[in-house]
């Protein structure tokens, strides 16, 4: 799951109560039926910056809710905004998130140089999005590469 640091970093979840934050703000449906479909209570997620200077993986963390609407759909100052979503209807929906522990950074340049993750779709040129899969294979690569001693 990416955010951008100046929206929510790892640090901000962290100091956050319970270390939860909702994620809110998704406005891509794919990205969205992701978070609807195929994410589940106790999933684990890969905190990624995005935005910045250095962007890459930056902490562990778990999906802490169901699916809940996203409220900044409904409110009107929100840069996140929808006038077509209706309480009665929400289009757009969020999971809290509970960040587990801050990582090293396991940068996009690093992460490109690894044959292990030659499939990861964050890697993929063009992709855009803000919620993407990993197999269970890419995530026990990732951990092993953030928990090893440098």
């Amino acid at each position: 799951m990416k955010s951008e640091p100046e929206d929510c970093s790892v640090d901000d979840a962290l100091a956050a109560p319970q270390a939860t934050v909702p994620w809110t703000g998704v406005r891509n449906y794919q990205a969205r039926n992701f978070l609807r479909d195929a994410m589940q209570v106790g999933d684990g997620v890969l905190f990624y910056h995005s935005g910045c200077a250095q962007p890459g993986i930056v902490g562990l963390a778990r999906i802490a809710s169901e699916v809940l609407p996203d409220p900044t759909q409904f409110d009107p100052a929100s840069p996140y905004h929808d006038p077509a979503a209706r309480p009665e209807a929400p289009r757009w929906l969020l999971r809290e998130v509970q960040v587990i522990r801050r990582t090293r950074l396991l940068s996009l340049t690093e992460m490109r140089a690894d044959p292990a993750l030659v499939d990861l779709p964050v890697l993929r040129r063009g992709n855009r999005l803000s919620i993407t899969p990993v197999t269970a294979a890419q995530w026990h690569h990732i951990v092993s590469i953030v928990d090893a001693p440098r």
